[in-house]
């Protein structure tokens, strides 16, 4: 799963006049068919809330709904959304007697992610066993509502900020898929001081070393970057600065920028000559992170709570602004 956002900021949340406001909806309605319909207050089961510091994003609403649905509106917080433990097998326990009911609730969870980047990861783990969930599967979707049940007010706090430079985050679990050996990938990207672009995929090979692993997933990373840095581009706003990608793999950094080809890197030799080929043109650096400070690792394993906490809190998903306290 993997989402963006973006965020307008030095234009409309800065603007003081309504007369600047007005011209600036003029100037748009003249280029495309629209209405002005205030200020953003509420789209699609996201609370928007306008504060000094900037924009608070929140569905609370919604994972009230979705714990409501689960008959869970009474049940014991939990402080993570998944353990430290190994990861669900297609195999783990007796079927599930209601498997609609698992989906359906599943499903509600994906939509959650778009201001709860800080449950991807476990969102991703309970949808891959969508086709065929065991009460082990139920037991880890559970204990997700449990954790937003005690995270109700949460949300994704963007902040005016310079948008000069793009900076990321990549991981990835070497192997972690106990049914097939495939490895999950993460990533996040940062534009300025905000968090605009999120995953947690399951990688689509198998990778036979970990830093092939890694190496895929700074690929992905870079894609992702690269698609930002056009899209920016094309709303006139030119980064001069290269994409900086924070990898916590030495094998997977060098590789990127080791000009010389070898054997046992042939097989993924599209990734390497296209990060390369962003790394001598100076629109990349691949930076080495020591785990410890590796954001990206909420995206692909269970961590321990002071882990999590501090590395959601990197992600800007905290408690409403005071000012904003019991409107989401």
């Amino acid at each position: 799963m993997a989402y963006i956002l973006l965020y307008v900021d030095d234009i409309i949340l800065t603007a003081s006049t309504n007369a600047l406001r007005r011209s600036i909806m003029s100037h748009l309605a003249s280029e495309f068919s629209m209405k002005d319909l205030d200020p953003l207050s509420y789209f699609l089961g996201i609370a928007v809330t306008q504060h000094v510091g900037g924009l608070f994003l929140s569905q609370r609403k919604y994972a009230e709904e979705i714990i409501e649905r689960a008959g869970m509106t009474s049940c014991k917080p939990a402080t993570t959304p998944v353990d430290t433990k190994a990861k669900l097998s297609i195999s783990s326990g007796s079927p599930y007697e209601d498997a609609k009911h698992y989906r359906s609730l599943a499903g509600a969870l994906q939509y959650l992610t778009f201001t709860r980047p800080d449950i991807s990861y476990v969102v991703q783990q309970v949808c891959l066993h969508m086709h065929d969930p065991k009460d082990e599967h139920m037991n880890a979707l559970k204990r997700i509502l449990r954790y937003i049940q005690g995270t109700l007010d949460y949300g994704l706090h963007l902040y005016k900020s310079a948008i000069s430079s793009l900076i990321s985050y990549t991981d990835v679990d070497w192997g972690g898929c106990p049914d097939t050996r495939r490895s999950t990938s993460g990533y996040c990207v940062f534009l300025g001081d905000n968090l605009i672009s999120w995953s947690s995929k399951r990688q689509p090979t198998l990778s036979r070393s970990s830093a092939e692993a890694e190496y895929r997933g700074v690929a992905n990373d870079v894609y992702e970057s690269c698609w930002i840095r056009n899209l920016l581009l094309e709303l006139h706003c030119l980064i001069d600065k290269a994409t900086l990608v924070y990898c916590d793999n030495v094998s997977a950094i060098y590789l990127s920028g080791n000009p010389i080809q070898h054997q046992h890197t042939k097989h993924i030799d599209m990734d390497i000559h296209f990060v390369r080929e962003k790394v001598a043109r100076g629109q990349v650096h691949v930076l080495h992170v020591p785990s410890r400070y590796q954001i990206a690792d909420i995206f692909t394993k269970g961590l321990l709570r002071i882990l999590f906490d501090d590395f959601r809190d990197s992600l800007s998903v905290r408690q409403p602004p005071t000012s904003t306290a019991g409107v989401c």
